[in-house]
């Protein structure tokens, strides 16, 4: 008789605990397993966290006998000890952690294995040839990958510097050594890119794709491929960090820098860190990589965690591209009212002459940001979120960004009855339909969320401009990040300060990383291409730092700022989040929540708890929210993550159901 510690398939915090039963079946840590559970003993799904042949003879009074085991789901022998790390390090409960290791869907009945990219041609090229600076850092990366030793590299290399051949030449070595490999991409729409160039050097059989955007069932069967060791690599995005490997040799995250690669559900995990934690665990090398790495990243270079690698040309020995910043103040000054200055105007106008593509990148999707009565003010807003909606003319309709709702337009103010009721700012539809009006005869396509919500969508309109059938790609963060599209001469910023003005500590870093990157796309191919940057912040650190391209120059100023006010990477940032159905009552769950904390912890660290205060979207889904944060230092997180813990025990057992209680870890908004 052997005795099991399960977690049981339920939600409610009530059972947020190992239970043991008693197994003579063959089970493992990560076996699905089927239980009694509750005064009916009903059956109930539950994972097995650990084995053991004896347990205290007063322990084993009552167990009850698991029923049965699945064979097919047993979940990656790291899964248990990496979900109770999961369940200490961000707040979330058992069963949420397990969740991201376990297959969506299930098998398919009738037998047949659903393949994604089934239909992409595959035709197998040889390795190029490497540039003197990819030797060298393969030179040093390379026998870490050979040798099985865990070890970290952040490799910083500028935009179009051979990044990704660094990617598969390290993936190859680790095959070669008969270990697998994940490959992640911060958004799903590079995963298609990504998979080709994969697919080209190993061939379709040993690659294996996980992603939200695929099918349940195509999920499950790539999980399995996986899993029984049919396929060696895995790409897909952070999801696929969790992916069923055995004997794990090499993590890659692209792009590391970029925010998606936080989680924004539970459990809210950031993906470097669990990264590094899975890379451990099997001995594994990690590396990361950016042309713009995340001050984070930076930071664990100073403290030698990670060992830096660096890529200072393009591959191609072609130039960065120009960059000009256009102040639109002038512009304004000048009579132009127009979405492009002048001189985007004219350098659109000259690069498709010279048969060149173009990119024009602005980070807000819709057609315009708010609607406002001009006759008294009033802005419409979400009655459940209690944000500005914004215009979508594609829908006709007002939609909120955060819950997704949408609304009819008015004719007239619902506050003053006033017919001036109209639409203001600038979103991807807007330019997209400028775009059209100033170049009619130009096939011009838009990738935003909403181009994107269909499976493939993305892909497709890639595809088009990478055959040269759309001359003009316009779109949000999605065709900044990671697209390598030889015959794209210009790429025009519209507004620099659409994140620079966001409250959040963490917006100037991600200006420069949004510009640098965007101005990256522009001369990929054997010319040197321009770059304009509109903004009405020239004189901004952040701009003038991407505009010279000079990160060392923006790390400088950025650490200094962070270290001098406490944020991270030099503490843990905490957002504690409470939300109540009346809005006094908000407050007043802050100010008590604040109260325990500071007994707990001590009055002298009052000056790391700010708030609380109303959270920045103070109403979603009809309950209010009220913020506090906390700052915690690395010498005190162990007292401040249990005072946190006593917290989320104490509110649970007094306020169930009455009082919604979120903490989250370094969040990347505090909206």
């Amino acid at each position: 008789m052997r005795y099991a510690d399960v977690i049981i398939e339920n939600t409610s915090p009530q059972t947020d605990h190992p239970f043991t039963y008693r197994t003579e079946l063959d089970v493992v840590p990560g076996s699905k397993v089927r239980v009694p559970f509750g005064r009916g003993s009903r059956p109930k799904d539950a994972y097995v966290l650990s084995v053991a042949e004896e347990i205290p003879e007063e322990r084993k009074k009552g167990l009850k006998a698991v029923l049965d085991a699945d064979p097919d789901v047993v979940l990656p022998p790291d899964a248990s000890e990496l979900s109770a790390w999961l369940r200490e390090r961000y707040f979330c409960k058992y069963i949420d952690a397990l969740h991201c290791y376990l297959p969506a869907g299930s098998a398919s009945k009738r037998g047949r294995q659903r393949v994604p990219y089934a239909a992409e041609e595959v035709v197998r090229e040889a390795a190029p040839q490497l540039t003197p600076q990819q030797e060298a850092v393969l030179a040093e990366l390379l026998p870490a990958v050979e040798d099985g030793r865990g070890a970290q590299f952040l490799l910083h290399g500028v935009t179009s510097s051979g990044k990704t051949e660094v990617y598969l030449r390290a993936a190859a070595a680790c095959l070669a050594q008969g270990r697998t490999v994940i490959m992640t991409v911060p958004e799903i729409s590079l995963t298609g890119q990504t998979v080709e160039r994969f697919f080209r050097r190993f061939g379709r059989e040993e690659i294996a794709v996980l992603h939200s955007k695929l099918s349940a069932g195509e999920r499950y069967d790539e999980w399995m491929r996986a899993r029984r060791g049919e396929a060696r690599i895995v790409i897909g995005a952070r999801s696929a960090l969790f992916a069923p490997l055995p004997d794990l040799g090499l993590i890659i995250l692209d792009e590391e820098h970029e925010s998606s690669y936080k989680s924004d559900m539970a459990p809210k995990y950031d993906s470097a860190e669990l990264a590094e934690r899975r890379a451990a665990w099997y001995g594994a090398v990690l590396l990361l990589g950016s042309a713009t790495p995340s001050l984070n990243a930076m930071k664990r270079v100073q403290d030698g965690a990670y060992r830096l690698l660096r890529l200072t040309e393009r591959f191609n020995k072609t130039p960065l591209p120009r960059v000009e910043v256009v102040d639109m103040r002038e512009e304004l000054k000048a009579g132009n009212r127009s979405i492009f200055s002048r001189s985007l105007y004219a350098k659109m106008q000259s690069c498709l002459a010279n048969g060149k593509q173009i990119i024009l990148f602005l980070n807000r999707r819709g057609y315009s940001t708010f609607l406002s009565c001009r006759s008294c003010g009033y802005v419409m807003q979400c009655p459940d979120c209690g944000i500005a909606l914004t215009y979508h003319k594609e829908a006709d309709a007002a939609v909120c960004h955060y819950c997704g709702r949408r609304f009819p337009l008015p004719k007239t103010c619902p506050d003053c009855g006033s017919k001036y009721i109209r639409h203001f700012g600038t979103g991807t539809e807007k330019v997209e339909e400028a775009v059209r009006e100033l170049f009619p005869e130009v096939p011009a396509e838009r990738l935003d969320l909403d181009s994107n919500r269909k499976k493939g969508s993305g892909d497709a309109i890639l595809k088009r401009f990478r055959k040269g059938q759309t001359k003009i790609l316009i779109g949000t963060q999605l065709v900044a990040k990671g697209l390598d599209f030889a015959n794209v001469g210009l790429v025009g910023v519209i507004s620099a300060d659409v994140s620079l003005n966001i409250p959040d500590f963490r917006s100037p870093e991600r200006t420069f990383q949004l510009i640098t990157q965007a101005a990256g796309r522009a001369g990929r191919g054997d010319e040197p291409g321009e770059v304009v940057i509109q903004t009405y912040s020239p004189e901004h650190y952040a701009v003038e730092a991407a505009a010279a391209q000079d990160p060392a120059r923006f790390y400088r100023t950025e650490e200094l700022l962070r270290r001098q006010l406490g944020y991270p990477p030099y503490c843990d940032l905490i957002q504690i989040v409470v939300a109540t159905e009346a809005e006094t009552e908000a407050m007043e769950a802050g100010t008590k929540i604040r109260a325990a904390l500071l007994r707990w912890l001590g009055a002298e660290e009052a000056p790391l708890l700010l708030g609380p205060h109303p959270a920045p979207i103070n109403k979603v889904n009809e309950r209010y929210r009220c913020q506090l944060l906390l700052k915690s230092p690395p010498a005190k997180e162990e007292r401040f993550f249990r005072a946190l813990r006593r917290l989320q025990e104490k509110v649970l057992a007094e306020k169930e159901g009455v009082w919604l209680l979120s903490i989250e870890v370094n969040p990347y908004s505090l909206l």
